[in-house]
């Protein structure tokens, strides 16, 4: 697969407005399928540009995948105003449903960090995708109480020294869930995985392509 990734900025129709995007496909090769990657909190900086979420992209990129990223509302060029999680979730399902519609055969993968880790288990509880990618999950915060879980493959990674998301949290949360999710733990690996992105995506390429 090439390792350089042809790369389209644009806008896709959201909920509230349209939403700032960039989409990579594989310079060569099959299409293998698709890819949703929603970014950390916008209130604290976060964006489609995040290291976190590149390297996400980097990872379905190379595994074949085009890779949509978004600004949620009220990010950057994004229209509407920042929704507490709430039209954030309607906004990454408008994502979905765009990629969808151009690849509506094509397996469908949704992924997220932080903040966009919980609200990607919302959407992939709210409609069906064939695969999901959680990195530090912000579950307490933005998706508690979920009344079912994502019955697709389904990964979760955290490094075991995030300052933000506890680790203790994460695991509680992961032993609450039915068997299916993976949990995989970085070793010194704080929340925005200083050091660490080259394993994250080797991991991340390592559970798509299996």
């Amino acid at each position: 697969m090439s390792q350089h990734p042809v790369s389209e900025n644009l806008f896709i129709e959201g909920p509230v407005g349209r939403l700032e995007a960039i989409l990579e496909r594989p310079g060569e090769g099959a299409l293998e399928g698709c890819a949703v990657i929603c970014h950390p909190h916008p209130q604290h900086g976060g964006t489609m540009h995040n290291k976190v979420v590149h390297t996400l992209a980097r990872a379905f990129v190379r595994s074949g995948h085009e890779t949509l990223r978004f600004n949620f509302r009220g990010t950057e060029q994004s229209e509407g105003e920042y929704d507490a999680g709430v039209g954030e979730l309607d906004d990454a399902l408008a994502a979905i449903d765009w990629m969808r519609a151009r690849h509506g055969s094509y397996p469908l993968w949704l992924a997220g960090f932080s903040f966009g880790a919980a609200i990607a288990v919302k959407a992939a509880v709210a409609t069906h995708v064939d695969g999901l990618v959680s990195v530090a999950p912000a579950i307490s915060r933005f998706a508690n109480g979920l009344e079912s879980q994502p019955e697709c493959p389904w990964l979760i990674v955290q490094g075991d020294e995030d300052e933000l998301v506890d680790i203790e949290e994460t695991i509680e949360w992961f032993n609450s869930l039915a068997p299916g999710p993976e949990l995989l733990i970085i070793p010194q690996g704080e929340h925005f995985f200083h050091g660490r992105l080259a394993e994250l995506r080797s991991a991340v390429t390592e559970f798509v392509t299996a």
